[in-house]
C-alpha cells in the first residue's frame, strides 16, 4: 500500500497533538501534563530558553520572566514543526502580568505566530473555579517573589476575584523551585487557609502540586487548584476531551 493513501491522524496521537511551551529550567510540568494524559493524546515539548539563576530577587524577578516572555515565539516556532492541534502554556507566571488584558494579549500573539488555539494558565484557573462554583474568595500559594504575587492578584480582581492572602516562597532560583518539598508545601496550605477563603489557587508551574493539592481537598473541604491540572483539564475540556482522570484532584474526576 502506498504511503500517502495511509495518511491520516497521527498513530499515538489520534485524538489530539499538544506543543506545550515550558521554561527549559523546569523539571515538573512535563512529566505532570504526561501523568493525567488519555490514551489518544500526546504531548510534544519546546524548551523556552532560560538562563537559570542563583540569586532571584524581588528586583530580578520580573526582568527574568521577561525574558521568558520574550523567548516564547521563538519556541512557539519551533513545536509548530510537528503540526499539533493545539498550544499549552506550560508556565504561568507571562500569563498573570498586566491583569487579564495582558493574559489576552499573550494569547493573541501565541494566536497570530502559530495560527491556531493556545491555552493559559491564568484563564485556565478561572474557568476552574468557575467549574466549582465560582467562589470568590481566594487563597494563593506561589513559588514566585511578591511582586509576581501581586500580579497574580491583579489578574484575579481583574476577573472578579479577591485574593485575601497570599504566600510567595521566594524561591531563590528557577530549578530551585522543582525542589519545594510537600512539607514545606502542606506548611503553607495550613496557614492560607480559613473559614474566609472560598479556594486555594497554586501557581507556578514548576512547584510540584497536582498530586498534593488533590489530597489537601479532602482535609480543607474546599477546591484546591494546582495550575498545572487546571491547565491541562481546560485544554482537554477545550478541544471536546471529556476522560476523567483519577488521583489529580476534583477537577479532573469531576468537570
Amino acid at each position: 500500500m502506498r504511503a500517502e493513501s495511509m495518511m491520516g491522524r497521527d498513530i499515538l496521537g489520534w485524538r489530539r497533538l499538544f506543543g506545550v511551551m515550558g521554561p527549559s529550567t523546569n523539571t515538573v510540568v512535563q512529566p505532570d501534563f504526561d501523568r493525567m494524559r488519555p490514551a489518544g493524546v500526546t504531548n510534544h515539548y519546546s524548551r523556552i530558553f532560560t538562563p537559570d539563576a542563583d540569586a532571584i530577587s524581588n528586583e530580578t524577578f520580573r526582568a527574568g520572566i521577561g525574558l521568558i516572555g520574550d523567548n516564547t515565539l521563538d519556541a512557539v516556532r519551533s513545536v509548530m514543526t510537528c503540526a499539533p492541534d493545539h498550544l499549552i502554556m506550560g508556565m504561568s507566571a507571562v500569563t498573570f502580568f498586566d491583569g487579564a488584558k495582558g493574559a489576552d494579549r499573550f494569547i493573541a500573539q501565541v494566536r497570530d505566530a502559530s495560527g491556531i488555539g493556545v491555552t493559559v494558565g491564568s484563564h485556565a484557573c478561572t474557568a476552574a473555579l468557575n467549574a466549582f462554583g465560582g467562589g470568590k474568595r481566594l487563597a494563593v500559594l506561589s513559588p514566585y517573589w511578591p511582586v509576581m504575587n501581586a500580579e497574580v492578584a491583579r489578574y484575579f480582581g481583574d476577573m472578579g476575584f479577591t485574593v485575601v492572602r497570599d504566600i510567595a516562597l521566594q524561591c531563590r532560583s528557577w530549578t530551585g523551585i522543582a525542589q519545594v518539598t510537600p512539607q514545606q508545601c502542606v506548611a503553607a496550605l495550613k496557614q492560607l487557609d480559613g473559614d474566609d477563603v472560598d479556594a486555594i489557587v497554586q501557581v507556578g508551574t514548576n512547584l510540584s502540586m497536582v498530586r498534593l493539592a488533590a489530597m489537601a481537598e479532602l482535609w480543607l473541604g474546599k477546591p484546591v487548584i494546582a495550575i498545572n491540572a487546571a491547565t491541562y483539564w481546560h485544554a482537554l475540556r477545550d478541544n471536546g476531551i471529556p476522560d476523567r482522570v483519577e488521583g489529580c484532584g476534583r477537577l479532573l474526576e469531576e468537570f
